[in-house]
């Protein structure tokens, strides 16, 4: 009987030592007990750091009625942070329904990650390089080597002072690197890509005789079609020495060396241009323990 008992006791202690794998539906959520913006079911964060944000966020509520809630657990169902503290913004109803203005900040220790996910209301106030700004300047350092109550009340405190206005935003470290990528992508686009083409054009219109670029084509003549595939004889003459070229060149035979439609490539509707990704969010949210509010795919993560 005892060894039962302490066989129980033995399966009960290590279940306990278990972390709880948190879903979206099953955490607690502070706002059913009042003015409580933090949810902390595993007990990472101290009492006294939970009251200092709780007494930030309801201020920032009070005075932009911007809504936040910061949940820091040990484990979250997959394991995607993003994913997670999307879901949680949409089923919690953060923020107000007419406004959007929403914010959710999630700590899973776990993953070792740090979320924010915005409202639609809110990414124009807390863009996405902000909310990574904020991470790695205020958070990341403690969250690093375990201060879980400095690193959360430092980026609780930091959000709040961007928001209501009561901190100057200072300029990302990183601005300086995206400047020279932004260069980058347009000496490649403006002044690399046309260079390319121009040498092409030329390399095509030197003789092979006199070597100038004074090549001129005469005529095109089709040799013959099969398989749908046209061959076709281009005939150059040199205006400088008279130097006659013959090639040949293959084409479908549908195919006036042009496409329809224009030209895609690379850049238009591709990486740069157009087709937005992301999460949206499809239709507003009944509601939930906040506003109402709704939730896009503006934040940013980080592990630390």
């Amino acid at each position: 009987m005892k060894r039962k008992l302490l066989l129980l006791l033995f399966i009960s202690a290590c279940i306990s030592l278990v972390a709880r794998e948190y879903t979206v539906e099953n955490l607690p959520m502070p706002r059913s007990q009042g003015n409580v913006y933090v949810t902390n079911p595993d007990g990472i964060l101290s009492s006294a750091a939970v009251s200092v944000m709780d007494t930030t966020l309801y201020a920032l509520e009070k005075q932009t009625g911007i809504q936040v809630l910061v949940a820091a657990v040990e484990q979250i169902e997959g394991g995607d942070c993003f994913d997670f503290a999307y879901r949680l913004g949409r089923h919690a109803g953060v923020g107000e329904k007419e406004r959007d203005n929403g914010l959710v900040i999630l700590l899973v220790t776990s993953e070792r990650c740090i979320q924010f996910v915005t409202g639609y209301g809110l990414e124009g106030d807390l863009p996405d390089a902000l909310c990574k700004q904020i991470q790695q300047r205020y958070m990341n350092p403690e969250l690093a080597e375990g201060n879980w109550d400095a690193g959360m009340v430092a980026g609780v405190q930091a959000v709040r002072g961007i928001l209501d206005g009561s901190m100057e935003r200072q300029p990302s470290a990183g601005n300086e690197e995206d400047d020279m990528l932004i260069l980058m992508i347009f000496i490649s686009c403006f002044v690399l890509a046309p260079a390319a083409l121009w040498y092409s054009v030329r390399q095509r219109n030197r003789c092979p005789q006199c070597h100038k670029h004074t090549l001129r084509q005469l005529s095109v003549r089709t040799v013959s079609r099969e398989n749908g595939i046209r061959t076709e004889e281009v005939v150059y003459r040199c205006t400088n020495c008279g130097h006659i070229k013959r090639q040949q060149r293959k084409s479908r035979d549908n195919d006036n060396h042009h496409h329809p439609g224009g030209w895609g490539g690379p850049f238009m509707g591709g990486p740069f241009f157009g087709g937005g990704g992301g999460h949206g969010g499809g239709g507003g949210f009944s509601g939930g323990s906040f506003g109402g509010g709704d939730f896009g795919g503006g934040g940013a993560g980080s592990r630390f």
